[in-house]
C-alpha cells in the first residue's frame, strides 16, 4: 500500500508546489494522476520516491516511512521519471545487470526477467549494443525493463507512454495489469486522458498544488468523459 498523509512541499518557503496531499493507493490499483503543467505531479512523485524531501506530512510504502526508513521503502519501489537519465556508455544488458545488482536480484531470476521483457519489447537483438546508439523509444524501453527487474510492489511513473510506439504502449499496459494481479500497485502521471480513463480503476486530479478530486474512475466521470471533467475542474476558481 502507498499512503500519502497531509504532504506539503515548497521550493522557496513561500508558495507550495504540493499542498496537504492525502491519497491511499492499494495493491491492485492502477491509479492515474492528472493535472496541468506545473500543478505538482512530478513534485509528488519525486517525494514518494524519496528523491525530494517534503516539508510536512508523511509517506508510507507498505508501512515503511520514506523519511524514517528510506532503504526499506525504496526496495519496494520502481520510479521512472519523465525524462530518464541513463548510463549511455553501458550496453543494455550491462544496465539491466546493474539494476538487478542494486536490488539484489539473483542470477536465475534476472536472466528470466531480462529474457521475458527483452522479447516482449523487441529488445533482444540490441541488448549488447551501447545505450548511446538507442533511439529515444528504445531508451524508454530499457529504463522500463530496468524498473521491472525486481518486480516492484509500488511502481511510480511520470508520463510513461511518451516516446513509446503504439505496440510498446499496449504491452506496457498489459504489464501494469499483470503486476497488479500479483498485488503490486501503479501510480502514474499522464496527459493522455483517454489512456487514464480506459486503464485506471482510480484517478486523482491535481490543480495548483492541491488534489481537487480523487477516487473510482467510473464514479468521477459518471456519464461524461475524463477530459470533460478535467477541463471543467480547470475552469473553476
Amino acid at each position: 500500500m502507498l499512503k500519502i498523509e497531509n504532504v506539503s512541499k515548497s521550493y522557496d518557503g513561500k508558495k507550495n508546489a504540493i499542498e496537504d496531499i492525502n491519497l491511499t493507493i492499494k495493491p491492485g490499483d492502477i491509479y492515474g494522476f492528472i493535472g496541468h503543467n506545473g500543478a505538482g505531479k512530478t513534485t509528488l512523485l519525486k517525494s514518494i520516491a524519496g528523491i525530494l524531501s517534503f516539508d510536512k506530512g508523511e509517506i508510507y510504502i507498505h508501512d515503511y516511512s520514506i523519511k524514517k526508513q528510506p532503504l526499506e521503502a525504496k526496495k519496494l519501489i520502481a520510479y521512472i521519471p519523465d525524462n530518464p537519465d541513463i548510463y549511455e556508455s553501458l550496453t543494455g544488458r550491462q544496465y539491466l545487470d546493474f539494476m538487478a545488482d542494486v536490488f539484489q536480484v539473483n542470477l536465475d531470476k534476472r536472466n528470466q526477467l531480462i529474457d521475458k521483457y527483452a522479447e516482449m519489447f523487441e529488445m533482444s537483438s540490441v541488448l549488447n549494443d551501447q545505450i548511446s546508439t538507442y533511439s529515444h523509444g528504445m531508451k524508454q524501453k530499457i529504463v522500463i525493463m530496468g524498473a521491472l527487474i525486481h518486480e516492484p510492489k509500488v511502481m511510480l511513473l511520470d508520463e510513461p507512454f511518451v516516446g513509446l510506439d503504439p505496440k510498446a504502449s499496449y504491452l506496457l499496459k498489459q504489464v501494469f495489469n499483470d503486476l497488479c494481479k500479483k498485488g503490486s500497485l501503479i501510480f502514474f502521471s499522464t496527459h493522455v486522458l483517454e489512456v487514464a480513463e480506459k486503464l485506471c480503476n482510480k484517478v486523482a486530479i491535481i490543480k495548483n498544488a492541491k488534489i481537487v478530486t480523487n477516487g473510482d474512475t467510473e464514479k468521477i466521470i459518471k456519464d461524461e468523459s475524463l477530459e470533460n471533467i478535467f477541463l471543467e475542474l480547470l475552469k473553476e476558481s
